[in-house]
């Protein structure tokens, strides 16, 4: 590259420098009855698109071009209400219910069943969430006996009166939802949740011994009981749960687009805190097992904010409303891409994530009610990952230069990570410049994989970081870069102030 660039990175990419295997259940997502997501998104009998079930066949193609392995459902907030029983069975059975956690009706007609076969279609395994706010053990029970269990017993054969044969063998159970939470419909203490966890799951492991368990972590970094409700929560339900989760959203509502892509420091400090608090447990109770993150919610979200309020306060007990429909820009398309990378540089520990949430609801697809389904600027950087990022995370051994912003010091221009897929032999580089003022000069040391070439070099690039997609048009979308050579299995690149880079090598 002949043009002299102030900034620069050099990053040594190698086999030998290995984080761990990537659980593909990182790229997760979430489905909750909440908004659109569920009506008008997933499902709307009666339009153009829809299949025989009343699934939009339109959102069903966006989903699999994502690859989503595994989606979080029902919730999020509305679980700590939910009546799983109204949700299966005969149609004109089912209830119709005030939904308390978002304010609407829930009539129930979309329901496990359906997104059983649902997820089906889309490819994905399914996160049951079991609600420990207004209900406790025994409904927990209950409901992994309807889904679990082969024949035989009340709900098994429940289960198969309503037509459903075979159990849906759901492997991975979340212990209710963020019950730190005041906001939350049931909250808990942190001994009082502990306690009710560590029963549950001993008794829900006694129905299924194959199925994993994910205990409620904090709500955000933010809560004034965080990490002191994570070691409080583990010291009692530690021996029967397999993961602890981690919720939390980003926004940039002081308008300072520099500080917000620097937010995902905050996030490596969020991960070690966790991390550390899981250990510190396992030394306590002299314990061989380590303890895993799902990180089941997380996303950019606060452009909706002031709308979703009066909806919920002014215009309560709608069927679907409008809710939480963030419109992303382009610089939020980019945190996406840094938050992807930080999961990735910890793949030893984090083995499950749900982008939040799925359709309509801050989410990378979006449906018109009687139109079509289109793609948000953050699709782009989680396909990218979520397709491209399947084999072993490697240690990003880099050296780059560094800024300020508002609230953070010492701000990698070059935030990086590959991963290595050595069935196809295949190696991609993840990379965000994230200083929004200059290019970095981009080098890449890859000869540690001898006979490799550049199979694609894909970016998001745009001077405008608050550009918007819509059903009417993508002004946020991948293009391919030639700018770049590749010598002696060395890369060098120029890569573009606020950028998501894309590199794949392979024979």
């Amino acid at each position: 590259m002949s043009k002299q660039i102030e900034r620069k990175a050099k990053m040594i990419v190698d086999k030998s420098f290995q984080i761990a295997e990537i659980d593909k259940r990182v790229y997760g997502s979430f489905i909750e009855h909440l908004g659109r997501a569920v009506y008008t998104g997933i499902y709307q009998p009666g339009h153009v698109t829809a299949d025989e079930e009343g699934f939009r066949k339109d959102v069903l193609e966006l989903v699999k071009e994502l690859e989503v392995p595994i989606i979080r459902y029902p919730g999020g907030n509305f679980v700590s209400n939910f009546f799983w029983e109204d949700s299966v069975g005969p149609k004109e059975n089912r209830k119709k219910r005030l939904e308390l956690a978002w304010r609407s009706l829930e009539t129930n007609e979309f329901g496990l069943n359906e997104f059983a076969k649902w997820s089906e279609k889309a490819g994905s395994d399914i996160m049951m969430a079991v609600n420990l706010g207004t209900r406790g053990i025994a409904d927990a029970c209950n409901l992994l006996e309807y889904c679990n269990h082969e024949s035989g017993s009340f709900y098994s054969d429940m289960r198969k009166e309503h037509g459903i044969e075979k159990p849906y063998k759901i492997k991975t159970w979340c212990l209710g939802n963020e019950m730190d939470g005041p906001w939350q419909i049931g909250h808990k203490t942190a001994k009082e949740y502990g306690r009710l966890a560590e029963e549950t799951a001993k008794a829900m492991k006694l129905i299924d011994p194959s199925i994993e368990l994910v205990s409620c972590g904090s709500s955000n970094v933010e809560m004034p009981t965080f990490p002191e409700w994570e070691a409080t929560t583990l010291d009692a339900d530690y021996d029967y749960v397999d993961y602890i989760s981690l919720h939390n959203y980003y926004g940039n509502a002081e308008n300072d687009t520099a500080d917000f892509l620097a937010k995902t420091m905050d996030l490596e400090n969020f991960l070690h805190t966790v991390i550390a608090t899981c250990d510190y447990i396992k030394a306590k109770k002299r314990s061989k097992k380590t303890l895993n993150l799902s990180f089941d919610e997380w996303n950019v979200w606060f452009h909706s904010n002031a709308a979703d309020d009066d909806i919920m306060t002014n215009h309560p007990w709608q069927v679907a409303p409008h809710l939480l429909e963030d419109l992303y820009t382009y610089e939020d398309a980019i945190l996406v891409g840094l938050i992807l990378i930080t999961f990735l540089k910890h793949a030893d520990r984090v083995k499950m994530a749900c982008l939040a949430q799925l359709v309509n609801v801050i989410a990378p697809i979006m449906t018109e009610e009687n139109g079509g389904a289109w793609k948000q600027t953050i699709f782009y950087p989680f396909m990218h990952a979520s397709k491209y990022g399947r084999g072993v995370a490697l240690q990003p051994v880099i050296n780059t230069t560094k800024h300020d912003t508002k609230t953070h010091t010492d701000v990698t221009d070059i935030e990086s990570v590959a991963v290595y897929n050595e069935e196809k032999e295949e190696v991609t580089i993840f990379a965000v410049n994230r200083n929004v003022e200059e290019e970095v000069f981009f080098e890449a040391d890859m000869r540690g994989f001898e006979g490799m070439k550049v199979l694609e070099y894909s970016v998001l690039e745009n001077d405008d970081k608050k550009a918007v997609n819509a059903i009417t048009g993508e002004k946020v979308t991948p293009k391919a870069k030639t700018d770049f050579t590749f010598q002696d299995g060395i890369f060098e690149t120029n890569m573009k102030d606020c950028s998501w880079n894309v590199i794949r090598f392979g024979k």
